[in-house]
């Protein structure tokens, strides 16, 4: 493949508690609910972990998916928390408001050596870097850090098959994105092997349609993990989408999902955060 049209959308977290974390990232990190969707059994592609069980889907984030990177976070019913790995760095946010409304509800907020920004951790553990800094009228969200073993055979993958442009390089580090205006992905090298344990995310791109099948073909005759092949999803009432997942040397999972099927599941719900409280109000797995 000489290119690829990527749009950065989102990465998912999966938690434990759906009430902590409706506050921490919506009265702490100031994020919307987008949208809020309950399945009554397991993704076939794995979206949700590999529990063949309900689960739950709510997006939130700064502006609507179609301009702006958010997170999805995957509850999966009966589970209260996951183990966590060394895979997952962290995402940058730019704002002047997180570290005063962390201050106003007690909210614990750190700082680490050789990482820039106040860190503030989500109930289930995954990080979030704060850089007091307006984000003018882009979108807040800057980065997402992963962790790598090899960070040249890191780069060769998302760089020369992939097809991701380089925006900046370190001895440590390669800071990546499909468009300037999109958030980045940081791959940074650690010292001890990645340990992807039981809490492992995913990140996902929108392609064309018509990019699916040569990207699947380009990763096979590379000898690239194929996780799920190209692959059909249906949504109860919204658009039906393809994906294909792949893995990346140290095992990431990357979703790359059809831009005209995901522009229309995507859409903005108002009625998301009152389904997501509702939700969150019947749970018989979560406390009261």
């Amino acid at each position: 493949m000489s290119a690829i049209s990527g749009r950065a959308l989102h990465y998912v977290f999966k938690i434990g508690d759906r009430g902590k974390n409706s506050f921490f990232f919506r009265q702490i990190l100031g994020m919307k609910v987008l949208r809020h969707e309950e399945f009554k059994e397991g993704c076939d592609a794995a979206c949700n972990g590999p529990y063949d069980n309900r689960w739950s889907k709510t997006m939130v984030g700064y502006g609507p998916e179609s301009s702006h990177f958010v997170i999805e976070l995957t509850y999966n019913y009966g589970v209260s928390s996951y183990e966590m790995g060394n895979d997952f760095g962290g995402v940058t946010i730019y704002s002047k408001d997180i570290l005063s409304r962390a201050a106003e509800h007690s909210y614990p907020v750190t700082q680490v050596a050789g990482k820039k920004g106040s860190l503030l951790t989500s109930p289930d553990g995954y990080k979030f870097f704060v850089i007091d800094q307006p984000s003018g009228d882009s979108d807040p969200v800057k980065s997402v850090e992963l962790s790598v073993s090899n960070l040249q055979n890191s780069k060769k993958y998302w760089h020369n098959l992939l097809k991701m442009k380089v925006l900046e390089e370190s001895e440590e580090s390669v800071r990546l994105s499909y468009g300037d205006k999109q958030a980045s992905l940081q791959i940074t090298q650690i010292a001890e092997p990645i340990n992807r344990a039981k809490a492992y995310g995913r990140i996902a791109f929108a392609i064309p349609s018509a990019e699916q099948p040569p990207l699947s073909e380009a990763v096979t005759a590379a000898g690239g993990a194929i996780l799920t092949p190209l692959i059909t999803l249906d949504t109860p009432g919204k658009a039906t989408v393809t994906v294909v997942i792949l893995g990346d040397p140290d095992g990431h999972e990357i979703c790359f999902v059809d831009e005209e099927g995901f522009g229309q599941l995507s859409q903005v719900d108002p009625d998301g955060e009152n389904l997501l409280i509702k939700n969150i109000a019947k749970d018989p797995f979560q406390p009261k």
